[in-house]
């Protein structure tokens, strides 16, 4: 699949191993194992891809960056990372008073667009006029009581999607803003690129296990493999497929993977989760939606598969610490969308109450609370969303070399999915 000649690609191992759960083809972590391979000819079936390649999916990518409240060295660093093809599309949900910071991350993503010659978009999530243009368009699962959209991770991942259907093109990554490293940023949107080039259907997703998550301890830096909530969140979704199969697994090392790409003939399908739910939700509407149990709606998408491909990079990953509240939420959250799906069997459900108990998040004889699920973006009206984004939303901005331009996203149709 690689194209021909002697030009630089990136080497990733090969998967020999999937686990298939209905029309999903869960396959087994794979690393990078060159981020440059050099100038070798011919692949021979070892995992190389092309720059070019990796170029031709970029130029057909939207990077969305959620973001809340960071400081604008770490924004200008992610951006920095984001390869030069690919549409930046910064959703933020940080304060407005008594400091407005949305007006100094538009101005960063400005300024770097202003150096780097080339266009971005950004929103934010509490604009009256992106709630008036997600209503109207359908979605006013998507408002809360003041009349805004709600507050929340998935909430901003939703509209990144939506603003990256309306761009016309193929792909949509999502990069958290608090990454520390432009260096691992940029090779994330590398693997996306190469892991999507690769992908034999139309509806993949490729999921990043990052390589380490460094902490200080006694002094000294400690190179941690696995993340509080990350662990948790795989065992429970692999004991999941285990239960269906018969077969212990430890397959899906990614039920966390804030980084991660998929092209939007499967997102505009996927409902997604609201808040933290958003990651390991992907995975839930996998199996509900073509894992053989439930009945589907998307039949196209059966007849292909759904590959998702998880690969573990060499950068580490720098963030910022939240504390342990921040990380049991997310850890609720995950285990909330699972409990409740259709696909939960009996014996998953038990172990999942049994360690909320343990954990003192849930009191003995109650049952953990429903998160919000929202319809496939797939179901918007387009042209609605796009005319109410530009005569009503203040802080829907789609900036150029030189300044803010409006009316750059060029009309393209897009295919709604089924609304189930």
């Amino acid at each position: 699949m690689a194209a021909s000649g002697n030009v630089p690609r990136m080497r990733l191992e090969q998967s020999h191993r999937t686990e298939r759960f209905g029309a999903v083809r869960i396959h087994e972590l794979q690393r990078v194992i060159e981020l440059d391979s050099g100038d070798v000819a011919g692949d021979r079936g070892r995992g190389l891809v092309s720059q070019e390649d990796i170029r031709a999916v970029e130029r057909d990518m939207v990077v969305v960056i959620p973001c809340m409240n960071e400081t604008r060295r770490v924004i200008e660093g992610v951006l920095s990372g984001i390869p030069h093809d690919c549409l930046i599309v910064l959703v933020s949900n940080s304060g407005r008073q008594p400091v407005d910071r949305y007006e100094i991350e538009a101005h960063t993503v400005e300024q770097f667009c202003w150096s780097a010659d080339r266009p971005a978009i950004t929103v934010h999530q509490r604009d009256p006029g992106l709630a008036a243009a997600m209503k109207a368009a359908g979605m006013p699962e998507l408002i809360d009581e003041s009349g805004l959209i709600r507050t929340g991770k998935g909430e901003a991942m939703l509209i990144g999607m939506a603003v990256a259907a309306l761009t016309g093109r193929r792909y949509v990554g999502y990069v958290d803003a608090d990454n520390y490293v432009p260096g691992a940023v940029h090779e994330y949107c590398k693997v996306y690129a190469a892991g999507l080039h690769l992908a034999d259907s139309p509806y993949p997703m490729v999921r990043i296990s990052w390589h380490s998550k460094p902490k200080l301890r006694d002094g000294r830096l400690f190179f941690s493999r696995r993340g509080r909530s990350s662990e948790i969140t795989n065992g429970f979704l692999n004991r999941l497929i285990a239960e269906y199969s018969g077969f212990g697994t430890e397959v899906i090392a990614t039920g966390n993977a804030g980084e991660h790409a998929l092209s939007l003939d499967l997102g505009l399908r996927l409902r997604l989760a609201g808040g933290f739910a958003v990651e390991p939700y992907e995975y839930v509407d996998l199996f509900e939606r073509f894992g053989g149990i439930l009945d589907t709606d998307s039949p196209e998408v059966m007849a292909h598969s759904v590959p998702v491909l998880q690969v573990e990079t060499r950068n580490p990953h720098f963030h910022d610490n939240k504390g342990e509240e921040h990380v049991q939420g997310m850890r609720m959250q995950a285990l909330n969308v699972l409990y409740h799906s259709p696909v939960c069997l009996p014996a998953v459900r038990e172990a999942i109450l049994e360690f909320m108990i343990d954990q003192g998040a849930l009191s003995p004889g109650a049952e953990p609370p429903r998160e919000r699920v929202y319809p496939p973006v797939g179901s918007l009206a387009f042209d609605l969303l796009y005319d109410t984004l530009e005569a009503e939303a203040g802080t829907f901005r789609q900036i150029g070399d030189g300044g803010i331009v409006r009316s750059r996203i060029p009309r393209h149709p897009v295919s709604p999915a089924p609304a189930g």
